[in-house]
């Protein structure tokens, strides 16, 4: 039986505390790349994740959304065009390196004006409840130590009505895709972190991190138990990526 006081961190057990201080350093070490790795890990379909999840935000002007774990800002643009200059987006991220390259980038985007940046902590997250329409979480999930704690610190902070969307990697249902999906995570993603990145531990982590990360069914089961309600999930590229929604009301 797993240790309370210790957490996974890919396919190692570590203590809580570490995990923190490794994940940090595992995006310290990625910011700079991050945008360019994202488009050849997944040939640019990580776009097209992004787009659909969006979609299922559906803002209107003058909203207020929150994007946690954002890094360097994809989902945050896309909320920010959609709350328009009446409306506000948080962008928040656990690490200062890759929130420093959202900032930088929703502002050359000339988001500046309906956009926010915040150093926090997904599992205690700065904000009063019932602060925010919609909240995003896209692809940071996996990375944090306590997911239950997270989500409920999510919830909490969705006004009445409104809804959180999570887009994570998740385990593929098509039949013969796994140990494709395997021998590309495992073998192809270390290599291109290695000759693009020059860090092949840190892309050998994001791998192993997908693989303990809850299926979907079980991510689903934790949002109900975090007290959302109305869950339910869409499947994307045939289960290799998935959104998670639910509601607060």
């Amino acid at each position: 039986m797993a240790d309370d006081r210790s957490t996974d961190f890919g396919f190692q057990r570590v203590s809580r505390a570490d995990k923190a201080r490794r994940v940090r350093g595992v995006f310290d070490s990625v910011a700079g790349n991050y945008d360019l790795m994202n488009d050849l890990m997944s040939a640019g379909t990580h776009r097209l994740w992004k787009r659909f999840t969006l979609g299922l935000a559906n803002l209107r002007p003058g909203q207020r959304a929150l994007d946690v774990a954002g890094g360097t800002g994809d989902l945050a643009a896309g909320l920010a065009r959609q709350v328009g200059e009446r409306g506000l987006v948080v962008l928040t991220d656990i690490n200062a390196a890759m929130l420093r390259r959202g900032r930088d980038r929703l502002i050359d985007a000339g988001h500046a004006g309906n956009v926010a940046c915040v150093q926090a902590n997904a599992e205690r997250l700065p904000f009063p409840d019932g602060a925010f329409d919609c909240i995003t979480i896209g692809f940071g999930l996996r990375n944090v130590t306590d997911k239950a704690a997270a989500l409920a610190c999510m919830r909490r902070a969705l006004k009445p009505g409104g809804q959180l969307l999570v887009l994570e990697f998740s385990r593929p249902g098509v039949a013969g895709l796994k140990p494709l999906y395997d021998a590309y995570s495992f073998r192809v993603l270390p290599l291109l972190g290695r000759l693009v990145a020059g860090d092949e531990a840190s892309y050998r982590y994001l791998a192993e991190s997908i693989r303990m990360h809850p299926d979907q069914e079980t991510l689903l089961k934790m949002m109900q138990d975090a007290g959302l309600e109305g869950c339910r999930y869409h499947n994307l590229s045939g289960g290799i990526v998935a959104v998670h929604r639910g509601y607060k009301y």
